[in-house]
C-alpha cells in the first residue's frame, strides 16, 4: 500500500498579489531622494578608477599587471587583464557620462520640489 501525502503546490494558479502591477509613474521623487548618494558613490568609483598603480581598481594598476604580464610572457594572463582594462576604460566614460546626467538630474529635482510637483 503507497500513500502519497498531499502536495503543496498542488494548486498552480497565481496569486492576485504574486502578479506585479504596472508602474504609475517615472520614480521621480524616488529618484531625487537618491540622487546625493548616488553622486557620492560614482565620484568614489572615478577617483578609484583614476587612482594611481598603487590604488586597487585602478586603471593603471590594471595597465601595471598586464605590462608586467607580457614582461613575463604570460600570452594568455596578459589578455584576460587586456580585456579587463578595455572594461575598465569603458567604464571610466559610462560614469563620466552618468555624473553630467546626475547634474542635470540634481538641478531638474531642485525646480520640481524633489520630484513631488
Amino acid at each position: 500500500m503507497t500513500v502519497t501525502a498531499p502536495s503543496a503546490f498542488a494548486d498552480s494558479t497565481p496569486s492576485p498579489a504574486a502578479t506585479a502591477k504596472a508602474p504609475t509613474g517615472d520614480g521621480a521623487k524616488s529618484i531625487c531622494k537618491r540622487e546625493p548618494k548616488t553622486e557620492k558613490r560614482i565620484e568614489r568609483a572615478l577617483n578609484r578608477l583614476g587612482g594611481g598603480a598603487d590604488t586597487l581598481g585602478s586603471v593603471a594598476r590594471m595597465q601595471q599587471r598586464e605590462d608586467n604580464a607580457k614582461k613575463e610572457g604570460h600570452t594568455a594572463i596578459a589578455t584576460y587583464l587586456d580585456h579587463k582594462l578595455t572594461y575598465r576604460k569603458g567604464l571610466v566614460t559610462t560614469l563620466q557620462q552618468r555624473q553630467k546626467d546626475l547634474k542635470d538630474v540634481a538641478s531638474w529635482c531642485a525646480a520640481n520640489n524633489n520630484g513631488t510637483k
